[in-house]
């Protein structure tokens, strides 16, 4: 039987007093775990100081950045439909920096990042993923996606495993036509059919559609696994996480209440403490 972690998070502090962030209360036989805001400055991290660099990856030329300590562990971030990786949180990102090498980057075809002729598909996206992580200088990364960034790194976890250390997926889903995500599937409709789409981002739209997920797949990851969501996320709901949860043998399940679709932008520092507690522990066997 598949043993996920539904990690129950205490937040002190204001946080608790606004609710911004809750908890889905553990039920018998599984872990929790507490989790603390610290109460030290967050690096301040600026995208407009901070230069775009490029790596040559699968015929395209993919457009990064980089933050945080110079160390062994890197921390590569995917961005999820639609949007480029200046997106990203700044604050949250200023608190993975704080341990981590962190990378974002933009997907082919978006923002700084160049494209190919014809249509491509998520498994082309995860292997550029694959193909950055390699192109950067390491054999493995831990990886955080969000939203269509889950959904490639899911692709990445059951196509490349070996370039996952550890994935954190935030608003995942293993398939953007099922019932539960029809919000997401007129959304990426309107965007695949309309007129005046930025390209890629239309591309992106057909690229999600057309992706048969990889449910049937999803018990055979073996790399460790958090799935972050949250409980008023109306494009990909919860019980998606949840479905997720169960086939990912040992994989966390972390809710936070009250929270919207791509959680990091709403409460970042709770979603980069999480994120951290997650990437430090050692799972391993004692």
């Amino acid at each position: 039987m598949n043993k996920t972690i539904i990690t129950s998070i205490t937040l002190i502090l204001t946080v608790c007093v606004l609710c911004i962030a809750g908890c889905t209360t553990a039920p018998a036989g599984t872990d929790s775990l507490d989790v603390v805001l610290a109460d030290t400055p967050v690096p301040e991290i600026s995208y407009n100081d901070t230069p775009v660099q490029y790596h040559e990856v699968n015929g395209v030329k993919l457009g990064y950045r980089e933050f945080g300590v110079d160390n062994n562990e890197p921390l590569l971030m995917l961005i999820g439909f639609g949007k480029t990786m200046d997106h990203w949180n700044t604050t949250f990102i200023g608190i993975l920096s704080e341990n981590y090498h962190v990378y974002v980057y933009d997907h082919r075809g978006m923002g700084e990042s160049t494209d190919a002729d014809g249509q491509f598909t998520i498994a082309q996206l995860a292997d550029d993923a694959a193909g950055l992580i390699t192109a950067l200088g390491y054999d493995s990364m831990n990886t955080y996606g969000v939203s269509m960034g889950s959904s490639v790194s899911l692709e990445l976890l059951c196509d490349h495993p070996e370039k996952v250390r550890k994935a954190v997926l935030s608003s995942a889903t293993y398939s953007a036509n099922i019932p539960e995500t029809k919000i997401l599937h007129v959304l990426l409709l309107e965007n695949a059919e309309g007129e005046n789409v930025n390209t890629g981002v239309r591309k992106e739209a057909v690229a999600n559609l057309e992706w048969d997920g990889c449910y049937d797949n999803l018990s055979g990851i073996a790399n460790d696994v958090m799935l972050i969501t949250g409980t008023a996320d109306i494009i990909t709901p919860q019980s998606v996480a949840v479905d997720i949860a169960g086939q990912i043998n040992g994989s966390w399940l972390v809710r936070f209440k009250k929270i919207p679709h791509a959680g990091s932008s709403y409460a970042p520092e709770e979603y980069g403490r999480i994120t951290t507690t997650f990437l430090e522990i050692n799972e391993s066997p004692v």
